[in-house]
C-alpha cells in the first residue's frame, strides 16, 4: 500500500488540476493517484440510503485504498460553487455509513477513515479579492463536511485562485508549490509509517456493519 492516496477529481487529464496531482505524487515518493475519470462507476446514489447499490470493482478498490491511507489528498476545481459532479458522485458512492463513518448512540458523527492527515488543493477562476463576497463553499464541503467528517484528523487547504487569468509564471509557481508540499508530506508520511493506519482500519472494519445504501 501507499502511505498517501491522491484523488484527482477533474474529468480532464489535460487540466492544471491533474498536472498538480501528478507533481505532488511524483515528489511524495510513496503516493497512489486515483483519477476518478478513469474509474467505471455510477456516480448517482440512485436510492439514497434506503436501498443498497452494488459496488463496482473500481469503487471497491478505491475504498480499500482509503481504508489503508495515512494521508488523503484531494485535487479539485471549483465549479458553480461546488466540486465537479464526478467528485461529488464518488463521495456519494464510496463514503458509506458504517464503513467510512457512523453515528454514536447520542447521534454524533464518528469518522472511520484512519488517515491522520489530509490536504485539499482547490482551484478556481474566481480572483482572490472576490472570495469575501462569493465565499469558497467547496472548501467547507470537502475539507470539513467530507474528509474530517469521515475521520481525517487534520486537513489543510491550498487555494489557487484566478486560474483563468494566471500568468505562466504564476502557474509554474503553483506546480512548484504542489511539488514542495508533496516532498514535505512524503518525508512525514514515511517517517510515521503506515502501520498505525492499518491497525485503525482493521479495527474500524471489524466493528462495521453492512451499509444501508
Amino acid at each position: 500500500m501507499s502511505s498517501a492516496l491522491i484523488i484527482d477529481g477533474h474529468p480532464d487529464a489535460r487540466s492544471l488540476t491533474a498536472d498538480l496531482a501528478r507533481r505532488y505524487a511524483g515528489a511524495h515518493g510513496d503516493a497512489r493517484i486515483i483519477a476518478l475519470r478513469d474509474l467505471e462507476f455510477d456516480p448517482s446514489l440512485r436510492f439514497g440510503y434506503r436501498e443498497r447499490m452494488q459496488l463496482e470493482p473500481d469503487l471497491i478498490d478505491a475504498k480499500r485504498a482509503l481504508a489503508e491511507a495515512a494521508n488523503v489528498v484531494v485535487f479539485t476545481p471549483l465549479w458553480w460553487g461546488s466540486v465537479p459532479a464526478l467528485l461529488k458522485g464518488f463521495f456519494d458512492r464510496a463514503l458509506l455509513p458504517q464503513q467510512e463513518y457512523r453515528y454514536t448512540k447520542l447521534g454524533l458523527p464518528e469518522g472511520l477513515l484512519p488517515a491522520r492527515n489530509g490536504r485539499l488543493f482547490l482551484l478556481a477562476d474566481t480572483p482572490w479579492f472576490l472570495t469575501p463576497f462569493t465565499g469558497l463553499p467547496a472548501q467547507t464541503h470537502v475539507a470539513r463536511g467530507t474528509l474530517r467528517f469521515c475521520g481525517v484528523r487534520s486537513v489543510r487547504t491550498t487555494r489557487m485562485l484566478g486560474v483563468k487569468d494566471a500568468s505562466p509564471e504564476r502557474i509554474t509557481s503553483w506546480l512548484e508549490r504542489a511539488e514542495s508540499l508533496g516532498r514535505r508530506d512524503g518525508l512525514r508520511d514515511r517517517a510515521n509509517g503506515a502501520g498505525g493506519a492499518q491497525a485503525i482500519a482493521a479495527d474500524a472494519a471489524s466493528s462495521s456493519v453492512v451499509a444501508t445504501s
